[in-house]
């Protein structure tokens, strides 16, 4: 399975703008810049994106492993907080930070952490920084 987006830029880092797209839609040409990632200009950020696919992933993760173990969970609520470091000359991702908050008939406490450390461990993001990266760079 590839999942694909599509980012087009224009300008400078700083004044400059540019589009994020995905094949699914959900991401039309949705808006992003300088503004939109250092500071609170309505648009999307490349942190904002990982927070909700690392919150999506690692829940979904939770809900299969509770799934097999035979707990039907009535709500499983996740934020993800993406920190941006200076690092050098740019900056780095140094934290993914999620909140769980859950619903789950007849679970134990200690059972509870167990899977939801697994899940953590597991889910394709969490591992996603882990990745062989490849890059096709081509001048046009």
């Amino acid at each position: 399975m590839i999942r694909k987006a599509k980012a087009v830029w224009r300008g400078t880092g700083r004044a400059g703008s540019g589009n994020l797209s995905t094949d699914s839609g959900v991401l039309a040409e949705t808006p992003y810049s300088f503004k939109t990632r250092f500071e609170n200009e309505k648009g999307t950020n490349p942190e904002e994106l990982i927070a909700a696919a690392h919150a999506g992933c690692f829940t979904m993760a939770l809900a299969f492993g509770l799934q097999g173990a035979g707990y039907t969970p009535s709500e499983l609520s996740t934020e993800a907080a993406v920190t941006l470091d200076p690092e050098g000359q740019g900056f780095r991702i140094s934290r993914s930070a999620l909140t769980l908050r859950a619903k789950v008939p007849n679970l134990d406490e200690a059972t509870f952490a167990r899977m939801a450390g697994d899940a953590e461990k597991n889910c394709p993001v969490s591992k996603v920084l882990n990745a062989e990266i490849t890059l096709d760079a081509k001048l046009l």
